[in-house]
Order: C-alpha cells, then structure tokens, then sequence
C-alpha cells in the first residue's frame, strides 16, 4: 500500500483541514463537500485523513463492521456471540463515479445462486464504509441511481436491499465526504443538503506559498516513506488531539444562548428546514471541544455557521455559494448570549430591542441598483438599432419562469439524465436479450428460462443449475438520457432594446434552469458584428453559461449565417467526442440577417446543414413591433423545427413546443 500524504504536511487551506478535523472528531457533523478549482489538494487532504482518525472496534469476522459494543440485531452476519472482538482502522472507501448500483448496495451472489442453489448476499461499498469514510471524488459527476441510494442511505443510517430474492438490511453510517469542480456542474440540492459542512478552496495566489508548496511535493514524490517519517511526530500529536477532542466531546455544554443564536441565525438567512440547525449545533460542540473548552462560544457560532450555510442558503444553481458576513456579525450580536440580563423571556437577546443602527437591509450591490445606470435610450421602445451601431452595455436577465419537459423525439440512448426517453443501464427493466459483448446487467428469470430445458442434457445431478454462455440474457431498461442544449443567441444591434433583451435574457436562463434539473450539457454560441462565438463550449456547468449571459453585450450587424454555421461545427465536434448526447438546438433571434452579399440566402443553407443532420431544434422568435417580418418563422421551416414567441414561451409550457417539434419531424 502506498504511503498517503501527511495531512499536517499540507500548505494553506485552513478551512479545508478544519471542517475535515471536526467531522474527525465528531461525525455526526455529516461529512464534508469540498469545492474548488482542479489542483488544490482535494483528494489528497481527504486521503490524508484517514491516518488521523481513531481505530475502532468491530466484531470478529463480520463483514459489516458492528461495534461489540452494540450489536446490531439485523446484522445478515448476526447473531454475533460475545468474544473474538478487535480493532482495526477506520476505513476509507472510494466510490467510482462510474460504479455499478450492485457495487455500491450489493447484490445477491450469482455464482452461489446459480451454482449451489442457495441464496447469499454479497456486501457492497456502503456496508465497506460502515463506521468509516465513504469517499466520493467529482461527486457532481455521481450518476442520479447512485445519488439516490446515497441519500437513502445517509438519511436512515441503513443499506436496504430488496431485489431478485433478496431482501437484506444492514447498517451504514458514514462520514460523507465529496469534492468536486464546480465547472464541471453542480450538485443535486437534495444530495448538497446531506453534507453537514462545505468548503471553497482555491489555489493560493502568495508566491511564497506556492513555492513551499512545490517543494514539498517534490519531496514526498521523491520519496514518500521518508517524507512521511518527517511529519510522523506532527501526525502523531494531532491524531492525539482528535481523540482527547472525542473525549471530551460529550462533556461540551450547548447552552440555551448558543442555542438562541444558532436559530436566529439559520432563520436570517432563510435556510430551509431545520437541518441547518442542528448541524450547526453540531459544529459549534465540535469546535468548542477542538479548543479544549468545555462551553461553546459565540465565536463557535460563527464559525460554525460559515462551514454549514453557505450551500444551504443558494435558492438555485445561479446563486453564488456564501454568506454576507456582516449580517452574520449583526445577528450573532443581536442575539448574543452576553447581553446584560437578557432574561428568559427575551428570546431577542438584547430585552427584545431591535436593531438601531442597520435598519436597511439590502445588501449593498443589490441588483436593482446595479441595473439603473446607462443604458442608451434610443434602445427603448423595442425599436431596432441601425445595422452596425456601437456595441452596449450588457442588460440583466428578466426573471426566470419555470417550464416544462423540452425533450428530444424518438428513444435514445445516451448519458443518464432526466429529459428524453432512452435505453439505459439504469431505469425500469423492460425485457431481456442476448447479450452484445460483455454481459453488464444480468437478467436472472430470462437466463434460468433460457438454461432449464438443458438441464437432463447436461447431466445435471445436484442442487445447482448448470448455466453456459449461451444462457445469459441481458436486461434492457428504459430510462431518462440527458441532451446536449446547445443555444444560439443573437447579440446583434437589431437585439439591444433593452426590455427586448432582458425578456430574451430571462427566457433563456429559465431553459440553463431546466437544463441543471434535467441534468443535460449546455452550450452557448453568440453572433454579433462580423462574426459568432463559442461563448461557452459544451459543458455541464449550467452556472458557467449563466454567468456568460449575463455579462453579454449587444451591438452591431446581424451575421445570423455564422452563428448557425459555428453550431453546426461545435454539434459535429460533440457527435464525435460523445455520439450516443443527442443535441437539440435552441435559436434566439427574431430572424434578420446583416451583413454580407445575400445574407438571409446564406443563412438558409446554413440552417439547412442542420436539418441534414437530423438535428431537433427550436426557434425562439424575438421580433416586436407592430410591423412583423416572419423571417423567424422561416428559418424555423429551414431548420425542419419550430417557431414560439417570447409572449408564447413565457404564457405556454415547453410542452406544446415539444409536440410541434415532434410532428414537425415526423412530417418530414
């Protein structure tokens, strides 16, 4: 086994190191997520943490880990008789973003099964991790199936088995702990939610730092056993601090003061439900223990507070992660426990006065101020701008609505999502097959059908059924395939009114909302000026896309040909590097094109390209006015899709879209 990192070798990242060292010595804090950029010893602080943590007891020869000390009694290896009992590591296990349902749950042993006759459980990464570290790196990536036996799992405490016979239940609780890069996509709100802290992490930009850094990973990869025994005495003292902290644990007084401030505030940032609070308190004893104190202070609070909300106060993927640390410093003070007489009846902590000193509370920086300054006003009106006029300013997004299923006609059979129909390894099984290559999910009552009239051939003697290769059948399933959204906005001068473009703003972070849900790629393409430009290349990170939008400028003629043509190449690019994603196209533009000899010919066979490679797509047609051109509507016939106002996009579902899009495709 190779020689982990030492964990008090690390250079910087304090926040990281500590939210670790509390869940170290008190793991009903519920893990840790740590986010961050590609290079910033994520996984190696992770790793790292596994030396630290105290040995524990377990029973002899039970592969589910139970403590001797409290047996459990619907352990599968149970009942366990006294005795034989000992202690080894905690555990660390990984699990593979890419890992089977079976992997992760366990399954039923089908070579027993089918060999002897008797049915026997094989255990699964969750009954690994029981009483240890259930590591799960890009965690973001983690397939929705295995997300959803994740949360099953951290909410009970317990692993449930029901399939092909076998009905098992065991215990598994585990310190959670994921990482991942937010540009590569965000979380599910519900998974985020099981994480008791979160961290940020970053590259230090300290010349100094990074130089240290540097050095001490040359060191270690020169020789790790060495480098290790450097920092044994480090390691040592601070693995003797983790357990002096558990033992002290138990003897931390939370008091009603801590308590009131913990509650006010999880309610001033309008976090929901209560499991703020409680992780919160947790954090708080943790850290007061961690100090060697045996009260938890206000300054416990607070810190608690800044590891436990910023993930749990974002409404959706667009809002940036953290806290208005002023107005945690204004309510901890308000609430403060070190009021003179605050009373018992004075839950306010300060004789129930309110504060006199803040009473706006608009953050500064609000939104709406930033919108007022300049923008031109020859914009207003929904009048168009004179081909080629002087770029402007960006507009802010319009509000975002919700919308229904924009999905992608026929069956597909592309990336686990939750958008359009596909066959996939995860989902209800549908029938059963030969397989094609390896065999990856086995369909055990087809396989026996296919094996039992061969049985008296074979010679079969004994309990076991005698199966060849020939006998085994592949499960097919039906399930949710997410889509590869690819926006084409246009940015022209003809688009900078500015009501016009928050409308066109709004609707289209409204679909990057719907598509972080439905789990899909997104993709933006801008044209402008002279030419269009791969604003965002696909990706999962639907924030990344809104970010871009955003801060969007308009101005200049109308190349609505080069914009078609750079998605044409961008969708040509994807179906090689990911053939089973189907795309779907989704064009912003109220149809004019500028520029050029003979631009809207040009932009006809541009859109031609498309409909030649069967590329589903919609037209999203932003033309106002009382004099309307149509020439949306004709680009949307070139496409072979459709075409929706703004006025139909927001008033209508996504659903209507979709049925024109599918007998559109059908027609044709």
């Amino acid at each position: 086994m190779s020689t982990p990192y030492p964990f008090t070798a690390i250079v910087g990242q304090e926040d990281l190191r500590l939210a670790l060292l509390l869940n170290a010595v008190s793991p009903q804090v519920g893990g840790v997520l740590v986010r961050g950029e590609k290079g910033t010893a994520k996984s190696t602080a992770v790793r790292a943490l596994s030396a630290l943590i105290p040995e524990v007891p377990v029973v002899s020869g039970c592969r589910f880990s139970c403590d001797p000390a409290a047996h459990d009694p619907a352990c599968p290896d149970g009942p366990h008789e006294a005795g034989g009992d000992t202690t080894r590591a905690a555990r660390m296990v990984e699990l593979p973003v890419g890992a089977s349902e079976d992997r992760l749950v366990g399954a039923l042993d089908i070579e027993r099964a089918l060999a002897e006759g008797v049915k026997a459980f094989e255990p699964g990464l969750l009954a690994d991790a029981h009483r240890g570290i259930l590591y799960v790196d890009e965690v973001n990536l983690l397939h929705d199936h295995l997300v959803d036996l994740l949360l099953d799992a951290a909410a009970m405490g317990a692993s449930y088995v029901e399939r092909e016979g076998v009905s098992v239940r065991h215990a598994a609780r585990f310190l959670l702990v994921g990482t991942m890069n937010p540009e590569e996509g965000e979380l599910r709100p519900q998974l985020l939610d099981r994480f008791g802290l979160t961290v940020e992490v970053a590259a230090s930009r300290e010349p100094d730092q990074r130089v240290e850094v540097v050095r001490r990973r040359l060191a270690y990869d020169d020789d790790p056993g060495g480098f290790a025994g450097r920092w044994s005495d480090d390691e040592a003292a601070l693995r003797a601090r983790i357990v002096a902290a558990r033992a002290l644990l138990p003897d931390v007084r939370l008091g009603d003061g801590a308590l009131r401030q913990i509650a006010a505030t999880c309610a001033a940032f309008e976090v929901d439900g209560m499991r703020a609070d409680i992780v919160m308190a947790r954090t708080a004893t943790a850290l007061a223990a961690w100090a060697g104190r045996s009260d938890v202070l206000a300054e416990d609070v607070r810190q608690a507070a800044l590891l436990a909300l910023p993930h749990r106060r974002r409404r959706n993927p667009f809002d940036a992660p953290g806290l208005d640390e002023d107005k945690l410093d204004e309510t901890l003070e308000e609430f403060g426990e070190d009021d003179p007489d605050p009373g018992p009846d004075g839950p306010g902590g300060g004789g129930g006065q309110p504060s006199q000193d803040g009473p706006e509370t608009s953050p500064p920086g609000d939104a709406g101020e930033a919108e007022t300054p300049a923008e031109p006003q020859e914009a207003e009106g929904g009048q168009p701008q004179p081909s080629g006029g002087g770029e402007q300013q960006p507009v802010r997004a319009g509000e975002p609505f919700r919308t229904k299923v924009l999905s992608v006609p026929g069956l597909g059979e592309g990336a686990a999502g939750r958008r359009s129909r596909a066959r996939t390894e995860h989902g209800r099984t549908t029938g059963a097959r030969r397989p094609q290559g390896a065999l990856t999910k086995l369909h055990l009552a087809a396989t026996v059908l296919a094996a039992a009239p061969h049985q008296r051939a074979r010679g079969r003697s004994g309990r076991g059924l005698v199966v060849r290769r020939d006998d085994l059948r592949q499960a097919t399933r039906e399930g949710r395939e997410g889509n590869l959204v690819l926006f084409v906005v246009d940015a022209s001068g003809s688009m900078a009114a500015r009501q016009r473009m928050s409308a066109v703003k709004g609707a289209v972070l409204s679909l990057l909302l719907d598509a972080y849900q439905r789990r899909d790629k997104v993709g933006l393409v801008t044209f402008r000026g002279k030419d269009a430009e791969l604003a965002l290349p696909p990706t999962s990170s639907v924030d990344a896309a809104a970010a871009r939008l955003e801060t969007l400028p308009t101005g200049g003629r109308t190349p609505l040909a080069a914009g078609l043509l750079r998605a044409h190449d961008v969708l040509r690019v994807e179906r090689m590097r990911d053939p089973s994603r189907r795309p779907l196209l989704v064009v912003v533009t109220d149809g004019r094109a500028t520029g050029g000899v003979d631009p809207v010919a040009l932009a006809s066979r541009a859109a031609r390209l498309h409909t030649a490679e069967g590329t589903a797509s919609v037209v999203v047609d932003c033309e106002s006015g009382p004099v309307r051109l149509g020439l949306a509507g004709d680009l949307a016939r070139d496409l072979g899709g459709t075409a929706v106002t703004l006025d139909e996009l927001r008033a209508d579902s996504i659903a209507g879209l979709v049925r024109d899009v599918q007998a559109t495709r059908r027609a044709a």
